[in-house]
């Protein structure tokens, strides 16, 4: 982390922190990546892809926007990892400045309401109405948002597409004025206070659920075993955890043609984002258990 660009207070400048949150699969992740205009948030149709918080940061001439992407809240299962996942949205929402709320525009569930409640009372709320190229008849768009604003004093009501770059400046735009007046807290380049470790991890594991689709649990992650640079080059040894090894079959695929395509496809993202030759070696072992128990998730890294 390089040191903040603004060394003491400039009436005008706004800093803050902005969770981001909703039920999974809404597209926060997504809306993350856009607002800061870099991919460090993994993406997949796969619930519970975002485990951990993320933090992405966005800073301009008069604003520091610090934002925090959660894992979607689960309401399905009561599995060690998903009380996890659920502590670490709850744990957010008590310590930001502005919450947006994540739906898909025209949808609203019993989950979505769940999600909602957790929000504490008084807390600056925008509802995102996500995905809204989705939505056929933008007729019905109206009434849907009306009928949004009579469940919490929202102070913004906001339908976006977060794959639309004039939807996103307007996003930000918005946000600016319920963040306090502040020094930033970043660098003016920080984009994420993630290690480069942690960021080669999410990666994989992104390409893992990519290329395994419906065929591979939730229960899987990746371990970096050594992440070692010499000068731009960045050599990574990394371990794809399963639970059982009929798992363990399915990531490697016929003749170890899926792990091959799963390691070049990650390789390419990582060169990308750390902007240099990377070199990937990745093996898949079997630990069964492991996302069981409170013990097995501290050891993998999970709060």
């Amino acid at each position: 982390m390089t040191d903040p660009a603004v060394d003491s207070f400039r009436p005008g400048f706004h800093c803050g922190v902005v969770a981001i949150v909703g039920q999974a699969n809404v597209g926060k992740s997504t809306l993350m990546n856009a607002l800061i205009g870099q991919k460090i948030s993994i993406t997949s149709r796969k619930a519970q892809t975002t485990r951990h918080h993320i933090t992405g940061i966005n800073t301009t001439q008069d604003a520091q926007l610090i934002f925090v992407d959660t894992p979607g809240f689960q309401t399905r299962h009561d599995a060690a990892l998903n009380r996890s996942l659920n502590r670490a949205v709850t744990s957010t929402l008590s310590s930001v400045d502005v919450i947006l709320f994540v739906i898909e525009a025209g949808k609203f569930g019993p989950d979505d309401q769940k999600v909602l409640d957790l929000i504490p009372p008084g807390m600056p709320t925008l509802l995102i109405a996500n995905k809204l190229d989705c939505v056929k008849d933008k007729e019905t768009l109206f009434p849907f948002m009306q009928q949004m604003s009579k469940l919490r004093e929202f102070v913004e009501l906001v339908p976006l597409s977060a794959t639309h770059p004039k939807d996103i400046e307007h996003l930000l735009t918005t946000i600016k004025p319920y963040l306090p007046e502040g020094t930033p807290i970043y660098g003016e380049d920080d984009l994420t206070d993630r290690s480069s470790r942690f960021l080669a991890a999410e990666i994989l594991r992104e390409k893992v659920f990519r290329w395994t689709g419906d065929e591979l649990p939730y229960t899987s992650t990746v371990l970096i075993d050594r992440f070692e640079e010499g000068g731009r080059l960045k050599r990574i040894f990394a371990t794809i955890l399963v639970v059982r090894e009929s798992q363990k079959a399915i990531v490697i695929g016929k003749e170890g043609s899926k792990l091959k395509q799963i390691n070049t496809d990650a390789r390419l993202d990582m060169e990308k984002l750390f902007d240099g030759p990377v070199y990937l070696e990745t093996f898949v072992k079997v630990k069964s258990g492991w996302a069981d128990n409170e013990a097995g998730l501290r050891a993998y890294g999970y709060e």
